[in-house]
């Protein structure tokens, strides 16, 4: 009876594909779908090596709008994630489609390819992630830091990261 009322550990969850998950298992594309989140969004999963033509699959099915590009630490030990959010905009679309694609890197060596190409939107996006959290996105015509300076060390939105010794400016009034 005890063991009826025992939370389900993560790996015991089963997760329902949906239709976006269901299409590209369909269409031989190697993704694992993730649970949805708080509005029904689906979350797919990929590898890094993968990227690319799933991301070309999905532009072909129709999403032509990657709304927000997104890197995120996960914790520390834990992974560094790449996060696509896309968007299937049309003219007849009363609540347009969407999906979220997430590329788990490992800290050390966060290579991911470029979906600049396949979306233009990715420019600033990928270089904002490349500044803030050290991912190199393969393919990029112009990574380099956006938002700190070039001489800046270090990735300052890691959770692991440890800021330099500075000086704080005092008010003159």
């Amino acid at each position: 009876m005890a063991e009826e009322n025992k939370p389900a550990t993560p790996e015991s969850q089963i997760v329902e594909a949906g239709k976006i998950s269901k299409w590209l298992t369909e269409n031989g594309f190697q993704h694992e779908a993730l649970e949805k989140d708080h509005l029904g969004v689906e979350i797919i999963k990929v590898e890094p090596n993968f990227l690319i033509p799933l991301a070309t699959a999905l532009y072909a099915y129709g999403f032509n709008y990657l709304q927000c590009q997104c890197g995120y630490d996960a914790g520390p030990g834990e992974p560094l994630v790449s996060m696509y959010h896309l968007i299937k905009v049309s003219d007849d679309a009363v609540l347009p489609e969407e999906v979220r694609v997430k590329v788990f890197l490992p800290r050390e060596n966060p290579k991911v390819p470029s979906v600049y190409w396949i979306w233009k939107a990715a420019d600033f996006q990928e270089r904002e992630s490349y500044d803030m959290f050290g991912i190199i996105y393969e393919g990029h015509p112009n990574l380099k830091r956006i938002l700190m300076s070039e001489d800046w060390v270090g990735w300052p939105l890691r959770k692991d990261y440890i800021s330099p010794d500075f000086y704080e400016l005092q008010d003159a009034y």
